[in-house]
């Protein structure tokens, strides 16, 4: 005979926070997200009840982490694991890894919450993502990680976290756009306060994204003479060096005006992390290089030559801190022959075909060059599209 078992059923209080715009954000820029408290019992539920909810908060921070193999940070800045004494004290960064470098003051979404059976509540946080931290960077010596992490507490449990990783993008070395002169006379109205907060907010994010066409816009050709010990290779012409996360770079090789036969040639776009010296792991420690895309070509008795390299949107632009710079370049490689190599003779009247077999054997050199370029942000609504972030997460407490 079985016995009857009695199920009861745990206390649950869903909650999702989602940015609706998307993961990606400049700094500088308003953050907002929506979060949303459901009870999910159902009201005709006999073992239905309210649930509480003692306060719950939200706040952004930054999270730093520095591989112990190439960094080597000073004694009072070695902790690995934030913990907190008590899981009863808002610590937004504990358990992760690393150090916690910025933080925004949290701000209360409410207290004392009651939600009855099927019922959810909505509020929407909304923070000035920090002008003043590094961009979100997975490199090799050093990790930059943003997100929003929400805390909610029971009366006499403890605090939970929601965390929500979210890109940010910086835009380094941007000049300050000008307020128009109606702006700079125009009264204050602290009716609309609010409103017009709002709108300074966009009008300062659309006029940094008209800057950054502005200056990504300008082209002119750059021309390099490539030669080698021996000679002249050929021209290499590109119309601009700066460039938004996205873009293609494109350049043209003239080999026609070269002394020397180039019989291949390579571009690759790499990204350049640099230990500052007085955090090298050893004297003398080698840059971190990382290939993003690369184009190969064979060129022999080729008058012109061009290649396209997209730049990733998903790659960090670059920027410098106290520890670590990350720059970017493109490298050439080329290969070119000792020996002048003739092209292959056909006659005027023959009306067969022919086939051409290069030479078995040719001396070559090879010789490589970096180019350094400038690669800056892009509209971050455009790069939420490749995020490896959805901008939205969920817990149960």
């Amino acid at each position: 005979m079985q016995r009857g078992v009695s199920v009861t059923k745990a206390k649950m209080i869903e909650v999702v926070a989602s940015m609706a715009r998307g993961p990606v954000f400049l700094a500088g820029e308003v953050l907002e997200c929506l979060i949303t408290f459901t009870n999910p019992m159902s009201h005709l539920s006999t073992s239905a009840s309210s649930e509480m909810l003692a306060w719950a908060s939200a706040q952004i921070h930054c999270q730093f982490h520095a591989s112990e193999s190439r960094v080597a940070l000073p004694s009072q800045g070695t902790k690995q694991d934030v913990q907190a004494e008590s899981d009863t004290v808002l610590i937004p960064s504990r358990g992760e890894r690393g150090q916690c470098m910025l933080d925004t003051p949290p701000k209360i979404l409410f207290c004392d919450l009651r939600l009855d059976p099927g019922e959810s509540k909505t509020y929407s946080y909304s923070e000035l993502v920090p002008t003043d931290g590094p961009p979100s960077f997975r490199g090799q010596a050093v990790k930059y990680v943003y997100k929003l992490t929400i805390g909610c507490q029971r009366v006499n449990s403890p605090i939970k976290l929601l965390r929500v990783p979210f890109r940010v993008l910086v835009l380094h070395g941007m000049p300050e756009p000008p307020f128009p002169q109606d702006e700079e006379v125009a009264p204050l109205n602290p009716f609309l306060e609010e409103e017009e907060g709002g709108r300074r907010d966009t009008r300062t994010l659309e006029r940094a994204l008209d800057m950054l066409m502005i200056t990504t816009s300008r082209r002119y050709p750059h021309l390099f003479n490539i030669t080698n010990m021996r000679g002249k290779v050929a021209k290499f012409c590109i119309f601009k060096t700066v460039y938004r996360l996205g873009e293609d770079i494109i350049g043209t090789f003239t080999f026609s005006e070269g002394d020397i036969p180039c019989l291949q040639y390579s571009v690759s776009l790499q990204s350049e992390e640099e230990v500052h010296e007085q955090y090298q792991r050893r004297p003398g420690q080698a840059v971190s290089v990382t290939g993003h895309g690369r184009h190969l070509e064979s060129c022999l008795h080729t008058a012109s030559s061009h290649f396209s390299l997209p730049i990733p949107l998903n790659v960090t632009p670059g920027f410098s801190t106290d520890i670590v710079t990350l720059r970017w370049r493109l490298h050439f490689e080329f290969v070119t022959a000792r020996e002048p190599v003739e092209l292959p003779t056909v006659l005027q009247n023959q009306s067969e075909v022919t086939v051409w077999t290069g030479a078995e054997q040719v001396d070559v050199d090879t010789f490589s060059w970096d180019l350094p370029i400038k690669v800056l942000p892009t509209n971050p609504a455009l790069a939420s599209y490749v995020s490896q972030f959805t901008g939205t997460n969920s817990i149960n407490i």
